[in-house]
């Protein structure tokens, strides 16, 4: 007798010490004879990726790059559109009025828009609130200095109730209005970049995540292809389907953790090294930006996701051997 045949022998022995437990004892001793076997399954399925490190390395390291490329790219996209705002609602109108009107006429005209049905909000920005806000922005406060007056007009920051395309049209109707700007066109398009690229990320994880599961059936195949005589002698002496399947289930939901952990190492990694270079660059623009992660129910979600792509590969390989082994399923 060689020693997957001992072995074999000794495993399917404990299932059936486990059956007579089950029936001899309460739901307290199934319960303990389940928890057993999973038990069993799960420290023996960790003791086998113990014994070959190196494939382990590179099915785990191969899974977490497919899995950290299309989680990058959401982390991007999402970080992108929180440092551009809230496309969908920043629809702010600006009505620059013409040079000769005092800031009394522009909160007379402020107060009128107020009263229609299209306007959520208005806010007058006076000549000096602009200067004061150029001086901040610009370095051009010496040259402004030498005009001698102030040369910037009342400004009306108007809020529309829906998307501002009709208000702008009316706005720019105003005899008193110079000149109407509405960012409605730039944020359409962001929003549009920013969609097309959402739909390329689940593309990638679609594709990338088919990708690793094949990687990871094709390693419980051949784990499966070691141990043949194996579940041969187990299934010669009685052993289910499940029982044989189980320890392999193990394998690749461990797998899956394991890639899924490391792409969010990956990631937080990638997040170290960009963050000083991104803050040089938003510090350049005046403005403060730090990188946002998954967040707690995103690291669940991933490594959920990772757990299900590592349990479902594993489960289609180990349905394949079946099939071939008992075709009717006996």
């Amino acid at each position: 007798m060689n020693a997957d045949t001992q072995k074999a022998t000794g495993t399917d022995h404990k299932s059936r010490e486990a059956a007579v437990r089950r029936k001899r004892g309460g739901p307290i001793a199934r319960i303990r004879s389940w928890f057993d076997l999973h038990l069993y399954s799960l420290v023996s399925s960790i003791g086998r990726m113990a014994q070959k490190p190196l494939a382990t390395t590179l099915t785990v390291g191969v899974m977490a790059i497919a899995i950290v490329l299309p989680l990058a790219l959401w982390m991007t996209l999402a970080n992108v559109q929180r440092f551009s705002g809230n496309v969908a609602a920043s629809r702010e109108i600006s009505v620059f009025l013409k040079t000769g009107i005092d800031v009394p006429h522009a909160n007379a005209i402020a107060d009128t828009l107020r009263r229609r049905d299209d306007v959520a909000s208005v806010v007058v920005r006076t000549p000096e609130e602009g200067l004061a806000e150029f001086r901040r922005s610009s370095d051009l406060a010496a040259q402004i200095d030498a005009l001698g007056e102030n040369p910037l007009p009342s400004v009306l920051i108007v809020q529309p109730r829906d998307d501002g395309a009709a208000l702008a049209i009316s706005l720019q109707a105003l005899p008193d209005a110079e000149i109407v700007q509405h960012d409605a066109v730039w944020r359409d398009r962001l929003s549009a970049w920013l969609q097309f690229g959402a739909r390329i990320a689940w593309v990638l994880a679609v594709l990338l995540g088919v990708g690793a599961l094949l990687v990871v059936g094709n390693t419980v195949r051949l784990d499966i292809q070691s141990r043949a005589e194996e579940i041969a002698v187990m299934q010669l002496l009685g052993a289910t389907n499940g029982f044989v399947r189980r320890p392999f289930l193990y394998l690749g939901a461990i797998y899956g953790v394991a890639a899924g952990t490391l792409a969010l190492a990956l990631l937080l990694l990638a997040a170290r090294v960009l963050q000083p270079a991104l803050a040089t660059l938003i510090a350049s623009y005046g403005s403060h930006f730090a990188l946002d992660g998954p967040g707690p129910v995103g690291v669940a979600a991933v490594l959920a996701g990772a757990l299900a792509i590592g349990w479902l590969g594993a489960w289609l390989a180990t349905g394949h051997h079946l099939r071939r082994s008992r075709p009717n399923g006996d």
